[in-house]
């Protein structure tokens, strides 16, 4: 990866770059084209590490990547197999305590995914053996099942006082420290690289995706089938965020097309 990239794609990928079955494939030739042109393409999302080392060997991809909501930047070592990283967020242990001491103030049961047997995971997710093991292998945030919205807005003021943060996600909600988002996870990077002015591009489609959309230079709304995450239609509404003519990979390759005709010099 360039440290002078003009551009960088910053994506989510649950939900916005992959549909519910983890298909990407009406996005394959995009991909393409964005190595074609070495445009750096990140992946921002609240998977593991483990999850996105698989996926980036799957499909070619060479570049830093953000993990677990922005609690962590993992990149590759010229000429190596090692990888550097950076940490900006709270150990799995901490969190799960946290998590557990909110779970009682609310008298209701927060759930973590990791407390869930392998069934009820596949049920969940739909992900393989080898994928929940991936999945599980948690180091700096705690997903959590939804609770009820009512549950969630009390979850979310007892917050500040742990110094931690939530987001609901389309499958679960996720719990990491306040220092940790995937906003602040992309200005890290940047300033890791020593590329202050690079233009952010960035892809995503729920809640947990909010601080990188409000971080990026031009913030692109993936809907689902039923129309765009509630939380990100204000951004939408208010012209800050635009919101891509199909769901998932399909409305991905469209948008990522768009930026690409009508706004990227193609010899960056």
């Amino acid at each position: 990866m360039s440290n002078n990239s003009k551009y960088w794609i910053v994506t989510d990928l649950d939900g916005t770059l992959m549909d519910e079955n983890y298909d990407i494939s009406p996005a394959k030739n995009t991909l393409n084209l964005l190595a074609e042109l070495n445009i750096p393409v990140i992946p921002c999302t609240s998977k593991t590490a483990s999850e996105v080392r698989y996926f980036r060997d799957e499909n070619g991809l060479l570049d830093p990547f953000i993990v677990e909501n922005g609690a962590a930047v993992y990149g590759p070592i010229e000429n190596s197999s090692s990888e550097w990283e950076l940490i900006l967020g709270t150990r799995y242990k901490e969190l799960r305590t946290v998590l557990m001491n909110i779970s009682q103030k609310v008298n209701y049961h927060l759930t973590p995914l990791n407390d869930l047997n392998q069934n009820q995971i596949f049920d969940l997710t739909g992900l393989s053996e080898q994928g929940i093991k991936r999945a599980l292998d948690r180091q700096w945030s705690v997903p959590f099942l939804n609770p009820p919205n009512e549950v969630f807005e009390k979850v979310k003021l007892l917050c500040k006082s742990y110094e931690v943060h939530v987001f609901k996600g389309n499958r679960m909600s996720h719990l990491l420290s306040n220092k940790s988002h995937k906003g602040e996870a992309v200005n890290k990077l940047k300033l890791h690289l020593q590329n202050k002015d690079v233009k952010i591009i960035a892809l995503g489609d729920s809640q947990n995706d909010l601080p990188l959309l409000e971080y990026a230079d031009i913030s692109i709304v993936i809907p689902g089938p039923n129309g765009p995450n509630k939380y990100l239609k204000n951004g939408i509404d208010n012209g800050n965020f635009k919101l891509a003519n199909a769901p998932h990979a399909k409305g991905w390759s469209n948008s990522v097309q768009d930026v690409i005709n009508n706004i990227i010099d193609l010899k960056c």
